[in-house]
């Protein structure tokens, strides 16, 4: 169900499950962290996830809830489950975009937040429709939510369930860009020209100015150690001969 592929610096974490529109069960989701945590280990310098076929994720699989509802143990293991699935890609030091083509809804939008970037194909649809089955929606998952559309659009999405096309959704800022593959390539080649130290230490920051922290001393000596680090040696050698400029004006 969750399939990782290796190309080169480039890893694909794909939902592998077409005939269900990916739906996620709760084994997909423990299986994700399993894989993330292996991943961290690999030499991939940027994680793409996507679903396989025409859709990204239908949300969690519905065919479980008569489990969920019979069980308080099942209702617990679902929810960690998840969590530990979705934080797993901010425990990653190299850059996650999600690919979203067609439907990504519920749980598949979670999915989508927790990666650092958000690509939507020109068909993606995006709906969170806890309510309209009588559900909530993780805490953690309404934080990423609200922090990137704001608690105005958060409540319209929650509260209605209504489905927006990417348009919409890149003009509320739930996704960043909107393109076909050769807009992902390019974005891909964007990603993995820069440096993965500073990439790294940049989105540790990240993350941190997300929490509401402003300043941090590793940040603060990490950023001092890659002024001299040998990828900034070079990479700035590179750029003097580029712009054939003397050392003093680089």
């Amino acid at each position: 169900m969750i399939r990782i592929d290796i190309d080169g610096p480039t890893a694909w974490l794909r939902l592998d499950r077409a005939q269900a529109r990916n739906a996620l069960t709760m084994d997909a989701f423990e299986e994700m962290a399993r894989r993330l945590d292996s991943l961290a280990g690999s030499d991939a310098r940027l994680l793409i996830v996507a679903g396989e076929g025409s859709h990204f994720c239908a949300g969690a699989d519905l065919a479980e809830f008569a489990e969920l509802q019979a069980s308080e143990a099942a209702r617990r293991r679902f929810r960690t489950a998840i969590r530990a699935a979705l934080d797993g890609f901010a425990r990653l030091p190299i850059p996650v975009l999600a690919y979203v083509e067609g439907a990504c809804f519920g749980a598949g939008v979670a999915l989508a937040m927790a990666a650092d970037i958000r690509f939507a194909a020109p068909d993606a649809r995006f709906a969170i429709t806890p309510a309209k089955i009588g559900i909530g929606y993780p805490q953690e998952d309404v934080h990423r939510l609200v922090a990137l559309v704001g608690p105005g659009h958060a409540a319209r999405l929650l509260y209605t369930g209504m489905a927006i096309e990417a348009e919409e959704a890149l003009r509320i800022g739930l996704v960043e860009t909107i393109g076909g593959p050769q807009e992902l390539l390019a974005s891909m080649d964007a990603l993995l020209a820069c440096d993965p130290g500073s990439i790294a230490m940049l989105k540790r920051g990240i993350g941190l100015a997300a929490a509401g922290v402003r300043s941090d001393d590793e940040q603060d000596r990490a950023f001092e150690d890659l002024l001299h680090s040998p990828a900034a040696v070079e990479l700035l050698s590179r750029a003097r001969a580029a712009r054939r400029l003397p050392p003093s004006e680089a």
